[in-house]
């Protein structure tokens, strides 16, 4: 039994050296890491995040078992993470988002006369909408609510592009006409 103990102490401390090298090696790795992310993303500030992840995917699956080529395993799990950093962007659109910018924006006060002021022009638009013939109202709709294009909207209403056209110039033009009288 003791010679079972021992070979269990030998394998406990082979392990535990072969897991203090490696991690000694990933370590002198965070520079060449990032300088790698650096040359592959145009986002300066993802690199130490990208640098983590690799970091915590190692600590994850624990030492492997050849740590001779520790640095080729550390660039292939930074490859892996970088696939997966442009699956995720790509498929969450990230290219297409645009940053919210407060100064463009302005701040938006919320008192009770700007909210009053806002139902009041939203009754005023409703009431437009309202005196207008069904068909071109309907056809405004499709158009400024639902987005539908001039094509569908005259394809489901089975009518011309051209009649879908006018109808939207009428609409226009109507609530034009009624913002007018309102004032």
């Amino acid at each position: 039994m003791g010679m079972a103990r021992e070979g269990l102490m030998t394998d406990a401390s082979e392990s535990a050296l072969r897991a203090d090298a490696f991690a000694r090696q990933a370590a002198a790795m965070r520079g060449p890491l990032a300088a790698y992310f650096r040359r592959r993303i145009r986002n300066a500030g993802e690199v130490e995040d990208l640098v983590q992840e690799v970091f915590l995917r190692l600590a994850v699956r624990g030492t492997p078992d050849d740590t001779d080529h520790a640095s080729a395993y550390i660039f292939q799990t930074a490859a892996t993470v970088l696939a997966d950093r442009h699956r995720r962007r790509t498929v969450r659109h990230a290219d297409d988002h645009v940053v919210l910018d407060p100064d463009l924006c302005g701040e938006q006060s919320f008192d009770p006369d700007r909210i009053y002021a806002a139902k009041q022009a939203l009754n005023v638009a409703a009431a437009a909408l309202m005196t207008m013939p069904e068909r071109t109202r309907t056809i405004f709709l499709l158009r400024r609510i639902d987005g539908l294009r001039h094509q569908a909207i005259a394809t489901q209403l089975g009518i011309s592009v051209s009649a879908v056209e006018k109808h939207m110039v009428r609409a226009i033009e109507h609530l034009m006409a009624y913002a007018g009288e309102a004032r």
